[in-house]
């Protein structure tokens, strides 16, 4: 840090963080980003956890990630390179075929053939009616939501706009949005499609990431939020990134600083300043005090709030929404260090370097969740694996490989016990229900990590291990995220902002939320 005086000071150098940084250095601001830890990229970063493997600690792709922003800031410029595998998805099944969903979309229904003509026939339209649904959503998160209930004509025109755009779809295409938007996942598969291996396959994404099970309402709008800028073969957007999904992180860092800003790591933010209602600046861990006209936060709001603003300074009203935010993180990660590649049934290499997905059925996965809602882990537990190294060997050593798991679902609050002394036994959990999948799994491992939500709230900042920043349900979205009447970026703290995830449209790899924010606070400075 070379300044005692900035123009925006943002908390955080995660992806949202990152991309607000950009634009508003681009803007001609004179912007600094703090992050607490050594590394960028918050839970989108990749570290070397064992000597010589590189393993993505969060995200396993970055898939999500908005192509107008690569565009816009020229990434694949600053070092993103995107790598893209042939399969989307690998079902492994015990006693029966195992099935693979492509990128491709012919090469898809030919698979799926093999278990249901009716299903194969029908999948292409499936395709294009979540690619409709999808590209709604798309444009309503790259758009500010109204300030309900105290709603302005300005604020509720761009709305107005999408709207008649959404109209053009046809009557009966906003109407089936508007049935299947509030479905679970479970019920609108079975409109669809009759083999369980594919329902499996597909609903597995409509609850990424949430304490819900596949026959909860809302879980279909997950699904199209999952499949936002996935193309037009593909029902989840899903790309990788060469040096791992840190590399996107190093990307922005670059045009970051390209701009002008200062990035500062090792030290987190102590406390917000404020004085009569409005931002003064930040005071760091280590005791130094930097002022600045606006401060962005990117964390999360009950950190933002409670944390690092004097809560006795906000309305009452305020603070009870706040602490009414839901977040029920359910997520761990296992990352695993092998000996060489590992080898399922009825695999071929192209096959394993997407998703590889243990979950035989939605009825598994619904019963998963029914462990984790009284606080237990679950006994059936349901993996999605990814093995990186077979799209980029700069991620280990010649001829071995790295594997990220994450694990559904393994609640934040357990019954019974805690996670300090369930982390390994978690991992074996794992090891062994990896072992039926793949013999000789356990003996190919060199080196494990276990990320547990608790670990990811102690390393990573996410409040109960929430990837999201807070639960993507219906009611917490677009006008309400994170409360109602606070969905426009800004909060009661004058020029004090917030741009992360817990922000609309949400969390995952998108940028978005960083991008809002950083349009909104432009437009606020410009009518200043």
């Amino acid at each position: 840090m070379t300044n005692q005086n900035y123009d925006t000071i943002i908390i955080g150098a995660g992806i949202n963080g990152l991309v607000a940084a950009a634009y508003l250095g681009k803007a001609g601001l004179k912007v600094l980003v703090v992050e607490r830890r050594e590394m960028l990229g918050g839970a989108a970063a990749t570290e070397e956890v064992f000597p010589g493997y590189r393993m993505n600690t969060g995200s396993a792709d970055i898939g999500l990630f908005n192509p107008r922003i690569v565009s816009e800031l020229h990434l694949q410029n600053h070092g993103l390179q995107y790598l893209d595998s042939s399969a989307l998805f690998f079902l492994p099944q015990l006693d029966g075929d195992s099935l693979t969903i492509f990128h491709d979309r012919e090469k898809s229904r030919h698979e799926i053939a093999r278990f249901s003509s009716h299903d194969a026939e029908k999948f292409g339209f499936f395709l294009e009616r979540i690619q409709s649904m999808s590209a709604v959503l798309e444009m309503i998160a790259l758009m500010t939501p109204p300030d309900l209930p105290n709603i302005r004509y300005n604020q509720l025109l761009p709305w107005l706009r999408a709207g008649l755009k959404v109209k053009r779809l046809g009557n009966e295409q906003l109407m089936e949005f508007l049935r299947i938007l509030p479905m679970s996942i479970n019920d609108f598969l079975d409109e669809w499609f009759v083999t369980p291996q594919l329902k499996a396959a597909i609903g597995f994404n409509g609850v990424a990431g949430l304490m819900q099970g596949p026959r909860a309402s809302g879980t279909t709008f997950m699904l199209l939020y999952q499949a936002v800028a996935a193309g037009k073969d593909a029902v989840r957007a899903s790309r990788f990134c060469r040096g791992g999904s840190g590399m996107l992180s190093e990307a922005l860092a670059n045009v970051v600083r390209r701009y002008g800003a200062e990035i500062s790591t090792g030290h987190g933010v102590e406390n917000i300043t404020v004085q009569d209602g409005k931002v003064q600046g930040v005071v760091l861990e280590n005791g130094r005090r930097i002022n600045a006209r606006m401060v962005v936060s990117s964390v999360n709001c009950h950190h933002t709030f409670f944390d690092l603003v004097d809560p006795t300074i906000l309305d009452v009203g305020f603070v009870r929404e706040l602490r009414q935010i839901k977040f029920r993180g359910s997520t761990a990660r296992v990352n695993f260090a092998l000996e060489r590649l590992p080898s399922f049934p009825g695999s071929t290499s192209n096959k394993l370097d997407g998703h590889i997905i243990i979950c035989p059925n939605l009825d598994i996965l619904e019963r998963a969740y029914d462990d984790a809602k009284y606080g237990r882990i679950s006994q059936n537990l349901v993996l999605d694996l990814t093995i990186p190294s077979l799209l980029d060997n700069s991620l280990a050593p010649p001829g071995k490989h790295v594997m990220s798991v994450d694990v559904r679902y393994t609640p934040y609050h357990l019954e019974s016990s805690n996670w300090d002394t369930k982390r390994e036994s978690l991992g074996d959990q794992v090891v062994e229900l990896l072992e039926k999948y793949s013999p000789g799994f356990m003996d190919l491992i060199t080196g494990r990590q276990v990320l547990t939500p608790l670990d990811y709230e102690r390393q990573y900042g996410l409040q109960e291990g929430c990837i999201y920043h807070g639960q993507m349900g219906l009611d917490q979205i677009a006008f309400m995220r994170p409360i109602p009447g606070f969905a426009r970026y800004r909060t009661p703290i004058e020029n004090l902002y917030l741009c992360g995830a817990g922000t609309h449209p949400g969390g995952g790899v998108t940028g978005l939320p960083g991008y809002n924010a950083a349009r909104e606070i432009i437009y606020d400075l410009r009518r200043s």
